[in-house]
């Protein structure tokens, strides 16, 4: 499902096009970069530079780790279903997390949340395993992979929360609570550097704000049908089934309710929650959704009093056909250019289609200038009127530009302007270089042609009789 519509028609949007013009940056030009943005992602920067150098170019391989993760992933939700619920429960808890529309979506995507999904995956299992083993060795790698996944992204370190949760619910052994103790300090450790250090380019985030009403009904929904799952399969569990049931229980619902709650909670103070920071909730979802689903196997089984599988077979068969035409849509809509914030590669060609040689360039806000980093060749012979010093010189992702008064002059001094720019409704930046932009451009100028595209817009402007 990974490798189906990977390439979602040769296009990018702008999280993508930021990974691939950093990973073709040298390490040393990276290296710098995260002194002043994304030190967050830098280990993942770092990881595609060296498979980019390894394996080629282009678009499969920017997405491949996802894919190959997310697949580990399913691999690990299946396994630790399979210890706590049994193989049957397993294999739909598998099934179930590769199915997530949300999962979908990220195993297609070039950045890092389907890779810190699969090791919080991994950790998982490995603490699954721990209580019933608790090796050094099993611990220590538990404390590694962790430590991994915070170093991918920060946010990871929440998992460890979910955890804590779990095995005080579980009231195991002391000696596995102080076991994890001590594999727990691995990860804190190593991450709260990088914590400290990401506060001082918190200013990167300030466009998160507070969910809207349509995460917000996600984010019920998804809790409602976890717990759903989650008490419908204890209650069909049998006195026998029920400790292993509430062990699986405990483990899934911390992860799948704590790391968000906290990011929603920290949004009271500075809006922070985005779905996939905690993508590795899912893994939880998955979880819940196969054990009920497996509940429901066998309590059909009793009720129907079949002494064969085969007619039971067949009626959830039918019923696993009809979830699969449900998702279909979502399904085949994730793998579309629309399914993302907008589309770098259209807006670039737009650029190129638009502005005759010669041409200066704009674009509002400075950010949006990610979107010609990673297609260069479309703004070739256009001048940037507002650039001062270019992304790999200044150690940025989109370079700094001049002061208004530089760019007013510059502007002066040409009869067609091509400027890219948000979609109608946007906020506008307050930042004098912004305004300056806006003001000539409404003052001095006319609007020759406007496309608007998925996520952003394209306008040619001309002096007075020059369209």
């Amino acid at each position: 499902m990974g490798l189906w519509g990977i390439r979602r028609e040769n296009t990018m949007w702008r999280d993508e096009s930021v990974t691939y013009q950093v990973a073709h940056r040298s390490l040393s030009e990276i290296w710098h970069l995260l002194g002043t943005a994304d030190a967050v992602h830098g280990l993942y920067y770092f990881f595609m530079h060296g498979l980019f150098a390894l394996g080629g170019d282009g678009l499969l391989l920017l997405r491949l780790p996802s894919v190959v993760a997310t697949s580990v992933a399913t691999l690990l939700v299946a396994s630790t279903g399979t210890r706590l619920a049994g193989p049957r429960a397993g294999l739909l808890a598998g099934l179930s997390f590769a199915l997530i529309p949300v999962v979908q979506m990220y195993a297609q995507e070039g950045r890092s949340y389907a890779m810190v999904c699969a090791l919080v995956a991994l950790a998982t299992w490995l603490l699954v395993g721990a209580v019933d083993d608790p090796s050094r060795r099993r611990l220590s790698a538990y404390g590694v992979t962790l430590a991994l996944a915070g170093w991918l992204h920060e946010f990871a370190i929440l998992a460890l929360v979910a955890h804590g949760l779990t095995l005080y619910l579980w009231r195991p052994p002391r000696r596995v609570l102080r076991s994890w103790a001590v594999a727990a300090v691995l990860p804190v450790a190593a991450v709260a550097p990088l914590t400290l250090f990401s506060l001082r380019q918190s200013g990167q985030v300030s466009w998160i704000g507070w969910p809207h009403p349509e995460e917000w009904l996600v984010i019920a929904a998804v809790t409602l049908l976890g717990l759903l799952c989650a008490v419908y399969g204890t209650r069909q569990a049998g006195v026998t089934g029920r400790p292993r049931a509430v062990r699986l229980v405990r483990l899934a619902l911390p992860l799948l309710i704590l790391p968000t709650a906290a990011l929603l909670v920290a949004s009271l103070h500075e809006p922070m929650y985005v779905d996939r920071y905690v993508l590795y909730s899912q893994l939880a979802l998955g979880l819940l959704i196969g054990f009920a689903v497996d509940r429901l196997w066998a309590a059909a089984g009793r009720t129907a009093r079949l002494a064969a599988p085969r007619p039971r077979a067949v009626v959830f068969g039918i019923a696993a056909a009809g979830v699969a035409v449900a998702l279909l849509p979502v399904t085949l809509q994730m793998r579309t250019p629309d399914s993302r914030k907008d589309n770098v590669t259209a807006l670039a060609a737009h650029a190129r289609a638009l502005a005759p040689d010669g041409a200066g360039v704009l674009f509002m806000p400075s950010r949006r200038r990610e979107w010609a980093l990673s297609y260069p060749d479309d703004f070739r012979g256009l001048t940037d009127l507002a650039l001062l010093r270019s992304p790999g010189a200044d150690n940025t992702l989109e370079g700094t530009e001049d002061s208004a008064d530089r760019i007013r002059a510059r502007l002066r001094g040409f009869d067609r302007v091509v400027a890219l720019s948000d979609p109608p409704g946007q906020p506008e930046d307050a930042l004098p270089e912004e305004a300056v932009k806006r003001d000539v451009l409404r003052t001095e100028f006319v609007v020759c042609r406007r496309v608007q595209d998925k996520g952003g817009q394209v306008t040619l402007y001309a002096r007075p009789g020059n369209c």
